[in-house]
């Protein structure tokens, strides 16, 4: 069982290692974890208890977030069913309560934010016979964090208005001589000092009160965060200067200094930085928003025979919708009427639309082209192809990377490092320096600098974007970690049928005897074709259809086992089969025969046809390859990964394929069980093995290799072994794949550098360890601005993930979907 929740507070890297702590703590949980970016913690176990769990969060200081959302529900009849329904409500993983109202038909369910608790509900109601949906749209992810932007920019605006004078009055004096006496004379230093005071007192007890509300009490728990060193740094530049305002002979002499500016300007401009961040951070779900923007509000749907406009929530399975040309298909379903073609890009990654007609599918969140059609829905609601993509970005967004780790160890102990650095920078300055201001100076700068907020961002924002950009180019990573792995993958191999060929037989070649008209020919082939069930007989039948050929009547069909079928067509005798069934009938293949060697060298089914008696054409029939799959083969060499193929079919077959792509190696004749083992030969000493597959018989393969890549079009058995998923069934997206991987942990590595580079070369120059040479000491403000930005530069760093394009050996990516930014 794993739990989601939404929690507040989090606010740098140590805060989400002592949450994970907190709850991995906890008897029933076996596993958490926490992402900073998302503001999100997924917790695992057997039995996990909610109330627990919310407790234990709260008392860590980081509170389980809830919401409440009322639902209409239809079918309630009496006062039992209410008892029903809320224990269907809440017996589900998330709820923490619920009220149903008889009377309106309502209830109202309290449940864990990002829990899914509220969706699980009204599926498990609908399922029960009691249907139910929100009774209003519940204030989505993007609204939020824009509220939380505005929230901010409004703080920043009160305390940059606030500080502003106050640096003016201490730095413009030390700054402008003739300032300073302009000061002197109409205010006097008293004055300046107590407006300053009054000031910065509003500054801290306004805007600034987040820091002491939550910095202090972490810091009496003994689990120390930002906002505790932010909390310490500010008040004691505060405190000072009060002592040195309203006190000043408690001080030693020389010591009469006040830095309320410092004060002021540390909160303002970290509010500012945080506003910055917000709105930076906003832009890594940018394709989650995309995604859930795809889906239209309402549908044409058809009931009773009326067809009226339906909002989305509301359309049920086996609902027939009407879609007009152009309009965005509401939910997945089987088309029963017209033809047309659809736009699947923003789904699949293709760009090339697909032809549908009756029987075929169609997927929610789609464009249709320029036919009208009519197609009754299978799935609805969560069970869409579309909100199950979003699940499993949001999933792979919310992952733990394996370099995550070592993040962990740094920031469970860097906080109290800092904060013994800091004292210990005070006491060497009141040894050593020249007075008790310089002191102060130099460790408020060590607390305000050493913030390890881009240490926490640095991960999550870059897996945020970079599998948001996956989803839009058709690659899905079910496991976060996937993302990783991927990247450090030497050799791929691939599954042949169904993944690098089209999994059914196709006609190939086709050569006709000299004097005779192809058409013809095959349109009497496709005739009597038509009336076997061998595969082979179906794709030369296709193939005459296919082009729009009228098949002739056929009487006297006859099959013969092992060889072949024969029939009258048109007043002619045919004979379809291979060159046995040519030899017991005395025809001479004659050159054909070439045609036919040469057909099966490149592992083609050669054969042969016969009109009265004479040799008439050889065909070849084979599982083509996929378009483009020569082109995906070769962009992975460019990317220096190996690649191989393995197979059940024969070795020359398998050579042939091989060759033509430019396979490396080629692993034939393999059993379904036998494709493990396979796996254990390919990968050689340490070597990371990706493999790709679509069928059920790929499943222990999918699941052995080091990351498994299920092709989209493949089986739900498949793509649930994967690690990977690509929505569609183009082989580029392997490539996409990989180049998404490289690109965002070469972004990974990017921000951790920065991240541990800035803290590990500007805390011992906000210590003073160069005031010796140089003089000079670390204003606190910088070090306000230097770690506010700090962060800024992480998140930027990483939307820079949404904007790569070119798909090449170097890891960018390619150009993006243009119908999926088009269409928001």
């Amino acid at each position: 069982m794993t739990l989601a929740l939404k929690l507040d507070g989090l606010t740098c890297a140590s805060c989400v290692a002592r949450a994970e702590t907190a709850l991995r703590d906890l008897s029933s949980v076996d596993d958490a974890t926490v992402n900073l970016a998302t503001g999100t913690a997924q917790v695992t176990g057997d039995h996990i208890d909610p109330d627990a769990v919310i407790a234990t969060l709260k008392t860590a200081g980081y509170p389980a977030l809830t919401e409440t959302v009322d639902l209409n529900i239809d079918a309630m009849s009496c006062a039992s069913c209410i008892g029903r329904v809320e224990r269907q409500i809440t017996g589900q993983p998330g709820v923490l309560g619920a009220e149903v109202n008889l009377a309106t038909q309502q209830g109202k369910v309290t449940a864990l934010a990002g829990s899914g608790g509220v969706e699980a509900a009204i599926a498990a109601l609908t399922q029960a016979g009691y249907p139910a949906r929100r009774a209003a749209p519940a204030t989505d992810r993007e609204t939020a964090r824009d509220g939380e932007a505005m929230t901010l920019r409004r703080a920043a605006l009160i305390a940059g208005l606030l500080t502003l004078p106050v640096f003016i009055l201490e730095m413009g004096s030390h700054m402008i001589p003739a300032f300073h006496h302009w000061v002197m004379a109409n205010l006097g230093m008293q004055t300046s000092r107590v407006i300053q005071f009054i000031l910065t007192t509003a500054v801290l007890a306004g805007p600034g009160r987040v820091f002491l509300s939550r910095g202090f009490p972490a810091l009496f728990k003994g689990t120390p965060d930002m906002n505790s060193l932010v909390a310490i740094g500010t008040s004691a530049a505060w405190s000072f200067s009060v002592v040195a305002t309203f006190a000043p002979s408690l001080l030693p002499e020389g010591g009469n200094a006040v830095y309320f500016e410092a004060a002021a300007v540390i909160v303002t401009l970290i509010l500012l930085g945080r506003w910055l961040e917000a709105r930076a951070k906003g832009k890594t779900g940018a394709a989650i928003a995309r995604l859930v923007q795809l889906a239209p509000k309402s549908a044409e749907v058809e009931r009773d025979g009326v067809v009226s406009s339906i909002p989305l929530d509301q359309i049920l399975t086996g609902d027939v919708i009407h879609i007009r040309p152009g309009e965005r298909i509401a939910v997945d379903g089987t088309v029963t009427d017209g033809k047309s073609f659809i736009d699947e890009s923003m789904i699949t990654g293709e760009p090339v639309p697909v032809a549908k007609g009756p029987g075929d599918t169609v997927i929610g969140g789609t464009i249709n082209g320029r036919g009208a059609l009519r197609f009754t829905a299978t799935k609805v609601g969560r069970d869409t192809m579309l909100s199950q993509i979003i699940r499993m970005v949001e999933e792979a967004q919310g992952a733990r990377l394996p370099i995550q780790a070592l993040v962990n160890q740094v920031t469970a102990w860097f906080v109290p490092a800092v904060l013994v650095v800091a004292a210990i920078t005070v006491a060497v300055w009141l040894i050593f320096g020249p007075s008790l201001g310089a002191a102060l100076v130099a460790a408020v700068a060590v607390l305000i600098i050493a913030c390890p907020c881009a240490m926490g961002l640095a991960t999550p924002t870059s897996i945020m974007v970079g599998t948001g950009r996956a989803a839009e180019l058709g690659v899905l990573f079910r496991k976060g970690d996937a993302l990783q792995s991927l990247s450090q993958v030497s050799i791929v191999a691939f599954d042949k049928t169904g993944t690098l060929t089209l999994g059914r037989p196709e006609l190939t070649t086709f050569e006709t005897a000299e004097g005779l008209d192809a058409d013809t020919v095959l349109a009497r082939v496709a005739a009597v074709e038509a009336l076997s069930e061998h595969p082979i007989a179906a794709a030369l039948t296709r193939a005459a259809r296919d082009s729009g050929m009228t098949l002739p009547e056929v009487t006297g069909f006859e099959a013969v086992t092992g060889m072949g079928v024969t029939a009258d067509v048109a007043g002619h005798a045919i004979l379809i089969g291979a060159d046995r069934l040519m030899a017991r009938s005395g025809i001479e293949t004659g050159a054909l025969a070439k045609v036919a060697g040469r057909i099966a060298a490149e592992g083609q089914t050669p054969i042969f046809v016969a009109l009265d008696g004479a040799i008439a054409a050889v065909l070849g029939v084979s599982d083509p390859v996929k378009p483009g799959a020569a082109h995906a083969i070769a962009a992975l060499h460019e990317m220096g990964i190996k690649t191989a193929m393995i197979t059940g079919d024969t070795a020359q077959t398998a050579r042939s394929i091989a060759a033509r792509l430019g396979i490396d190696h080629v692993v034939a004749g393999v059993m379904p069980q036998g494709k493990v083992t396979a796996l254990n030969a390919l990968r050689g000493d340490g070597q990371r093995l990706a493999f790709v597959g679509d069928g059920i018989n790929d499943a222990p393969a999918l699941a052995h290799a080091d990351v498994g890549i299920a092709m989209g079009t493949g089986t739900d058995v498949a793509i649930d072994a994967a690690d990977v998923v690509l929505t569609s069934g183009a082989l580029d997206a392997v490539g996409r794949a990989f180049a998404i991987s490289r690109a965002t942990m070469r972004n990974i590595r990017q921000n951790l550098g920065w991240a541990f580079g800035y803290n590990t070369l500007l805390i011992p120059v906000a210590a003073g360890v160069f005031y010796p040479l140089w003089g000079l000491l670390l204003s606190p403000a910088l070090a306000a601005a230097a770690m506010a930005l700090s962060s800024v530069a992480v998140v930027t760093n990483a939307l820079r993930l949404r904007h790569a394009a070119g798909a090449d050996a170097t890891g960018a990516l390619p150009n993006p979907v243009p119908n999926l930014q088009s269409a928001t």
